[in-house]
């Protein structure tokens, strides 16, 4: 993999130059990016790769639902659907590809759609639905719609300022464009991490004068849920177990395990893998299947599995600035 990426060093140099001359014609004017009335609220990364953006859209819900009304407006990611697509008590995660569901699925009252066309989502949103706000998912490339307030994650073990541009690296985006962010969060950062080590990630960063770091941590509720009778994770403790993932970086979740005690063999698939009839009936012949909550949602009708939640939490006073953010940036539009 690595010589691999040597050797497509050149397509990276034209894959970034094409990338800095789009955002060049959004920055003149050349392209046109349009701003709503609605309340826009940007979740995103620079690079490819999980930096935890479904915790953080659940989080932002967590905190905007009991005052707001909430729509999160998603691409779709394989989804098996076109267009514009509105969730109900209907809709499976073939329409609404995987992520989308799992917010459909665990927040009843807020509006979930997809679309691939942002602008035409968040006018049918307008339309339709008429959200106070909207929490646009995955879209920080999308320069079409000007949000009115961007948080840009980056993982703790991979800092978009260490990355370069794909396919030898993992940047789909240029790293000049977080200066477009308000927050940026460091994500998936050991517990164990040190005020020193944020300092000089902070520092690798370097912050505009109008941007917020924070660093969050994973925390893996430790009861489990699922459709069979293992409650808590002490119950995995001497069983034969099967953790089945389909994200971009289960590492985290298999520091976790190990911290905890729990011996396991890894079925490690693609992230947002389809799983078909093979793979299906490989895992139901496995004695106690663990998985995400993301691969969940794919496998519950099939397999009788659990699975782990996580959210991010804060070090320091990280989560009320978030918070103090949001309520002013809600505050410009009431």
């Amino acid at each position: 993999m690595w010589l691999l990426r040597k050797v497509l060093f050149p397509v990276s140099l034209v894959y970034g130059l094409v990338v800095y001359l789009r955002n060049r014609c959004y920055d003149w004017g050349l392209f046109p990016s349009e701003s709503y009335q609605t309340p826009i609220i940007c979740i995103g990364n620079l690079n490819v790769g999980g930096t935890g953006k479904t915790p953080m859209v659940e989080l932002l819900i967590s905190l905007l639902q009991e005052k707001y009304k909430v729509a999160v407006l998603s691409r779709g990611y394989r989804r098996k659907s076109r267009g514009f697509v509105l969730a109900n008590a209907d809709s499976t995660v073939n329409d609404l590809g995987d992520e989308p569901y799992q917010i459909h699925m665990k927040f009843k009252n807020i509006q979930v759609a997809v679309d691939a066309d942002r602008q035409n989502g968040i006018a049918l949103l307008e339309k339709d639905v008429k959200p106070d706000v909207i929490l646009m998912d995955d879209a920080f490339q999308h320069r079409k719609v000007k949000p009115g307030f961007s948080i840009l994650l980056t993982a703790f073990d991979s800092l978009y300022t260490s990355d370069w541009y794909l396919p030898s690296g993992n940047l789909r985006d240029s790293r000049r464009e977080a200066r477009r962010a308000d927050i940026l969060v460091v994500t998936k950062n050991p517990l164990e991490s040190t005020y020193a080590e944020h300092i000089k990630i902070k520092h690798k960063l370097g912050p505009k004068p109008h941007q917020k770091t924070l660093f969050s941590y994973l925390d893996y509720d430790r009861n489990l849920q699922g459709n069979r009778e293992l409650k808590h994770i002490d119950d995995l403790k001497g069983k034969k177990i099967t953790l089945v993932t389909g994200i971009a970086n289960p590492n985290p979740l298999t520091f976790f395990l190990e911290e905890n005690g729990i011996l396991f063999e890894h079925l490690s698939f693609k992230d947002h893998h389809n799983f078909n009839v093979q793979e299906i009936e490989m895992i139901k012949s496995k004695p106690n299947v663990l998985t995400t909550e993301k691969d969940f949602v794919r496998l519950k009708n099939d397999v009788t599995c659990n699975y782990i939640e996580i959210k991010h939490l804060f070090f320091d006073q990280g989560l009320d600035e978030l918070k103090t953010d949001l309520e002013e940036f809600m505050s410009q539009y009431s």
